[in-house]
């Protein structure tokens, strides 16, 4: 992807998540796994919850035990649950609005959504008590990102939060939440389902079939043929209600009230995720709002006369030394490394600094959060880097 460089001057740069947040009513957090996403967009309703009035929501996936712990909830599932004021007063603020949570619950969430499309009943219970829905309703192809999209839009329709924050599923391509949608509109109009359904509808299995038909009955039992067939004929019975589902949250998707939080670390490979991401919000024309970088070395190693002291911590090592009642020797190799590390660190906070520079895309924000020196774990952890984001 060709990477725009960064220009000060460009519109927006000013702007910040606060002002960037106010003004939408969905805020889709993805990137690549492991740079702290789910914590973001946790920290980030925080600071909406106590900046902005309203209720904020935000519906996560699989938090770590330390972020639910900091939610304070235990048990979250897909009913939202509001989160105790009594945690913000105990950080040491008073929010304006109300913080609520929800995690999404993929079997929950399949079920629910059978029962919306299902045309009656009866085709309602032949599809929840199949063995084979039963068995794969959580472990669809890419069902985890579809039913995210899917949730996303059923709470938005019902109007009860002024802001939803979502934290996307993990998937191996950050891509794939995006395009969901529309692969699920495409799987009831593919070969694949036709394939399946046909044998089982006519009864008649051609001499080329056969053979797979006898294989599967041997490994997987006589009954495999007929789960999977009868499955996918009911829930072909879906088909109109998923495919006009699949393009509202589409175009949901693209509504000028949504917007994208792409957040990274400046690390080679999550770098080059974020990029493509990025690209590929471009040219789906959905709205980058922010690019948040974590783990993001602080700025005072950049410092020319910091660099100044460590080097004259350096030269001047034995010296100090000398004057401390400690040994002599052990505290002026410690001096150096001392003296050392910093200036090593000012290497990489240098690089990092070139690198953001380099990566800025034109999104309305850009914001960055330094590695902390331990794991957030409360709310007084998620405001600390909700300020350092938050602008």
């Amino acid at each position: 992807m060709p990477v725009i460089a960064r220009d000060d001057r460009t519109p927006g740069r000013e702007g910040s998540l606060d002002a960037l947040l106010a003004a939408r009513e969905i805020a889709i957090v993805c990137g690549p796994g492991g740079v702290g996403k789910t914590t973001t967009a946790a920290a980030t309703g925080a600071m909406a919850a106590v900046h902005q009035e309203g209720r904020v929501l935000v519906l996560t996936v699989d938090p770590a035990r330390r972020l639910a712990d900091a939610l304070g909830v235990k048990g979250l599932g897909n009913a939202e649950r509001r989160i105790p004021d009594e945690l913000f007063r105990e950080a040491g603020v008073t929010p304006r609005g109300e913080l609520w949570a929800a995690m999404l619950d993929t079997k929950e969430s399949w079920d629910a959504l059978i029962r919306l499309h299902s045309p009656d009943a009866r085709t309602r219970q032949q599809i929840l008590q199949n063995p084979l829905y039963r068995n794969i309703s959580g472990r669809f192809v890419q069902s985890h990102d579809y039913i995210a999209m899917e949730r996303l839009y059923e709470i938005h329709a019902e109007g009860t939060y002024d802001l939803i924050v979502v934290d996307t599923p993990p998937s191996r391509h950050a891509l794939d939440f995006l395009d969901a949608p529309k692969r699920m509109a495409d799987f009831f109009s593919s070969r694949l389902l036709r394939w399946l359904i046909v044998p089982y509808r006519s009864r008649v299995m051609n001499i080329a079939s056969k053979p797979f038909y006898q294989v599967a009955d041997r490994l997987l039992g006589t009954q495999f043929l007929s789960d999977i067939a009868e499955f996918f004929i009911l829930f072909n019975s879906l088909h109109q209600g998923f495919v006009a589902r699949a393009e509202s949250v589409s175009h949901l998707l693209e509504d000028r009230r949504t917007t994208f939080v792409v957040v990274s670390t400046l690390e080679a490979a999550p770098l080059h995720e974020a990029e493509l991401l990025a690209g590929a919000l471009a040219e789906r024309r959905l709205h980058l709002g922010a690019l948040v970088f974590n783990k993001v070395l602080p700025d005072y190693l950049r410092d020319a006369e910091a660099a100044d002291v460590a080097r004259a911590l350096s030269e001047h090592a034995g010296q100090i030394a000398a004057q401390l009642p400690t040994d002599p020797a052990m505290t002026e190799r410690l001096l150096e490394e001392i003296a050392q590390s910093f200036l090593n660190l000012r290497v990489v906070a240098r690089r990092e600094a070139e690198q953001l520079a380099d990566v800025t895309a034109s999104p309305d924000v850009v914001a960055s959060a330094p590695a902390f020196d331990t794991d957030i774990g409360d709310m007084a952890g998620l405001l600390r880097l909700g300020r350092a984001l938050w602008g």
